[in-house]
């Protein structure tokens, strides 16, 4: 085993992890698409940043639709 290669096998491992959607993003952004009408804002293969944009936007439109 290389030195380096237990370094790597932890940025490939934190990489995975901040670019792949937490479940519970995937659980929120699902409820958040259903209860607006958008099912197609969830997908399951999203990355972490992606799915918090769609999830405030999904946010931001229901208060706006509530507002009325």
């Amino acid at each position: 085993m290389r030195a380096g290669s237990k370094y790597e096998a932890k940025c490939d491992a934190r990489t995975y992890l901040t670019e792949q959607m937490t479940r519970s993003q995937g659980l929120r952004l699902k409820r958040l698409s259903e209860e607006a009408y958008q099912p197609g804002e969830y997908a399951r293969d999203l990355s972490f940043v992606e799915a918090a944009r769609r999830i405030a936007a999904l946010e931001a439109e229901i208060a706006l639709a509530n507002s009325f």
